[in-house]
């Protein structure tokens, strides 16, 4: 389904956030017509507000009746009301109820505080208030969320709340008890200006400032500039140099994509090219984010779920937990759907227990803790992949070895959710 930014005036396609357009279907004839928004449940998910939010609104601003807790989930709205009109008044919506009055950011929360409604920004802290003279302010009064499952981000919120009133050794198992490598959300202050130099943001300028001197019409390029020979033969040639055990790495599920096989394919090109720049520069951890997604966009790779297969297993070091925040913005850009995290998560597995055994087995916690922390990989996700071994990836005793070694992470998201509910109670 097609998905729009949730600020519509922000052109990025590369804007991180991300919603389906509304979808509505007109029902019934004369006094009983009435327009039906299909997809109202996942579009108030991607914004973190109640469905009976929105259709509430929708219903203050169009004059008509609505109803606000349906059995079957169809959001109706009296009267015959076009899409695109749903969807301009859902802007103002957002304007109003979802975004940060401050930095304009939508990863906010609703926290309703001697009856006033403020809207408490993860992004930048603020917290700003909510005209109370709106129709809908009165109707959110009225109806406090009441217990039920949080979503991520007050998750988070409150676990970072509960570190700083004195909790904060319930994370230290899963990160080896160094402060240095903490993965809670309020980052270092010394690492704020490397996060904002990794952001979407950033990532987008620069993709866009060096994609403007490439010709991507004709494809025409000069070999000469390039520092290693990337023909077909000289690839066939090096991959034949390289470790049996990487080669065997690069496993990819052809079976369900019509894309070519055989040892010099797209993929393989894409996992060669990045050793290649990490021997060439010294380290992987240097060869750049922007780099790499050109790379796999010359290659019609960048949108392929088995591509990240391929970057699970090539830009990473035995340092990978250090490594995901600074690669963070690139992968949140390259997975879009929950089958690219389940191919980047069996990508992993197979570079922690086949690569890395000894050195990384045992940081299986704090790499699924970076996942989660940076919103690479979805709670939902992360849960299914721990609780099941499978043998796509790697072999079955291997797969057990890394999700035996991921059981500390599961039992720390399961605790830490069971604990917010009773704190409701």
């Amino acid at each position: 389904m097609a998905t729009v930014n949730i600020r519509r005036d922000v052109s990025d396609p590369f804007y991180r956030y991300k919603m389906e357009r509304l979808q509505s279907k007109i029902e019934g004839k004369g006094n009983g017509i009435k327009t039906v928004v299909a997809n109202l449940s996942s579009v108030a998910h991607s914004l973190s507000r109640p469905p009976s939010y929105v259709i509430k609104y929708f219903g203050f601003e169009l004059g008509a009746q609505t109803n606000i807790n349906p059995s079957d989930d169809r959001w109706i709205i009296n009267g015959a009301h076009e899409a695109s009109k749903l969807q301009d008044h859902l802007d103002g919506f957002i304007s109003r109820f979802v975004l940060c009055k401050n930095c304009k950011n939508p990863e906010t929360d609703v926290v309703i505080k001697d009856g006033n409604i403020l809207l408490d920004c993860k992004a930048c802290g603020q917290r700003s208030n909510v005209d109370l003279r709106l129709k809908l302010s009165g109707f959110i009064l009225k109806n406090q969320t009441k217990k039920g499952k949080k979503d991520k981000a007050t998750k988070k919120a409150r676990r970072a709340a509960a570190k700083e009133n004195g909790t904060k050794d319930e994370n230290a198992s899963l990160n080896g008890g160094s402060p240095g490598d903490s993965q809670s959300d309020n980052a270092d202050e010394n690492g704020e200006v490397e996060q904002e130099a990794n952001s979407d943001d950033e990532l987008t300028r620069r993709i866009n400032a060096e994609a403007k001197g490439i010709d991507l019409a004709n494809g025409d390029a000069n070999d000469d500039e390039w520092n290693v020979d990337m023909s077909a033969e000289a690839i066939a040639a090096r991959q034949k140099g390289l470790p049996e055990d990487f080669k065997r790495a690069l496993v990819l599920d052809d079976a369900d994509e019509d894309e070519e096989g055989g040892a010099n394919n797209a993929y393989d090109q894409l996992g060669t090219w990045i050793i290649e720049e990490a021997k060439t520069k010294g380290d992987v951890a240097k060869v750049d984010d922007v780099e790499i997604y050109k790379k796999a966009k010359d290659l019609g790779i960048e949108t392929k779920h088995k591509t990240l297969i391929v970057l699970a297993q090539s830009m990473f070091s035995e340092d990978i937990v250090k490594q995901i925040p600074k690669r963070a913005g690139l992968l949140k850009k390259m997975i879009t759907s929950e089958r690219h995290q389940k191919a980047f998560l069996g990508g992993t597995e197979r570079f922690v227990g086949v690569e890395y055994p000894d050195k990384l087995i045992a940081q299986v916690p704090a790499i699924l803790m970076g996942f989660y922390q940076e919103d690479v990989i979805t709670e939902e996700v992360l849960t299914a992949w721990c609780g099941k071994a499978g043998k796509k990836y790697v072999d079955i005793a291997t797969s057990r070895k890394v999700r035996q070694a991921a059981k500390p992470f599961l039992e720390w998201l399961q605790n830490a959710e069971s604990d917010e509910e009773s704190d409701e109670e």
